[in-house]
């Protein structure tokens, strides 16, 4: 009886081992990729962590992450958002986290504060997907031309297995998948994913702002928004729906090959919108030095901050800080391919 007590115990400490090794392993795994302070940041309370998740050892491929805890989570109770941006080929966190919803905002030199921060509420992952956006990359370069949503939502998955597997203490909280504008693909197409997948999730729900759902249906609504606001004249907006529609246009432009018939729409839309103009916020004010000061409602949005957010993830002691690296570009971009 003796003996089989020692044994009992000898057996509980020997799992307790186990576990303490593999839990140690997995924490230094995502320590190497803990970020001590961004350049100009403020001093913050909650940790954050940048680094690589392997997609495909065999081809080398990888998606790079951002990742921030939610403040005063003491409970550990608040829940993981998962943020995609869209494109496809646009960064999450270069949109996502220092554009819209993370801690900072890039402001010359210095990071500021967001008092809207989603990470007051959650914890917040931006993976930059497909391989190829900003500093995710893949070393086979015929990917690039391959890839489509169906092999990206199968990468996404991966990304999540692999990610929780570094971060294992979040694997059972609540989670949402989110994001905005062709996430409207990514999102449901890798819930489903998870749904079906033989690993277990705690998924609670999904969340899409201004999502591409269906393309022709989504590009063709954007010139009656901007005649309806009086952003492009009668004449335009006549051409749009007799010569060729927004969403031809976009095709054909992406194609790198525009008909005569785009070529003359979008000459005379672009003299008239621009590139100034913010669609997403149309009151806000153009990204000029020479405009007039913008509304006080709007005071505390910088039109600019998109070239600040480009200018602060290309300098080289913010990428040594991210843990990131370039490979196969030249310089990080806000969207590519």
């Amino acid at each position: 009886m003796q003996t089989q007590s020692w044994m009992i115990i000898l057996a509980a400490v020997c799992a307790a081992l186990v576990h303490f090794c593999s839990s140690a392993v997995e924490s230094h795994s995502a320590l190497a990729d803990q970020i001590s302070s961004l350049p100009g940041q403020p001093r913050v309370s909650f940790q954050q962590f940048a680094g690589y998740i392997t997609i495909d050892e065999k081809q080398d491929r990888s998606f790079f992450y951002y990742f921030v805890e939610a403040e005063n989570d003491t409970t550990a109770l608040k829940p993981l958002v998962v943020w995609f941006s869209g494109g496809p080929g646009c960064s999450s966190v270069g949109g996502g986290a220092f554009v819209q919803h993370g801690p900072f905002r890039p402001s010359g030199d210095i990071l500021l504060t967001n008092k809207y921060s989603w990470n007051r509420e959650a914890n917040m992952l931006y993976p930059e997907s497909p391989a190829g956006t900003g500093f995710s990359y893949s070393a086979n370069k015929s990917f690039y031309t391959n890839v489509n949503d169906e092999i990206t939502a199968r990468d996404n998955l991966v990304f999540l297995k692999n990610w929780f597997i570094k971060f294992p203490q979040y694997k059972n909280r609540e989670l949402f998948i989110a994001g905005e504008s062709y996430a409207g693909h990514f999102v449901p197409q890798l819930a489903q994913l998870i749904l079906e997948s033989s690993v277990k999730f705690n998924l609670k729900g999904i969340l899409m702002g201004n999502p591409l759902m269906d393309f022709d249906a989504n590009y063709n609504s954007v010139p009656h928004f901007y005649w309806s606001r009086g952003l492009i004249s009668d004449s335009t907006y006549k051409l749009f729906s007799s010569k060729c529609n927004y969403s031809r246009m976009n095709i054909e432009q992406t194609s790198g090959s525009l008909s005569p018939a785009c070529l003359a729409v979008r000459s005379q839309y672009s003299q008239e919108v621009g590139d100034s103009v913010n669609r997403f916020d149309v009151t806000l004010n153009s990204c000029l030095p020479s405009v007039d000061p913008q509304p006080q409602v709007t005071e505390n949005v910088d039109v600019c901050i998109e070239d600040e957010v480009n200018k602060y993830l290309n300098r080289e002691d913010v990428q040594k800080s991210l843990h990131a690296r370039l490979v196969g570009v030249a310089n990080w971009s806000m969207c590519s391919g």
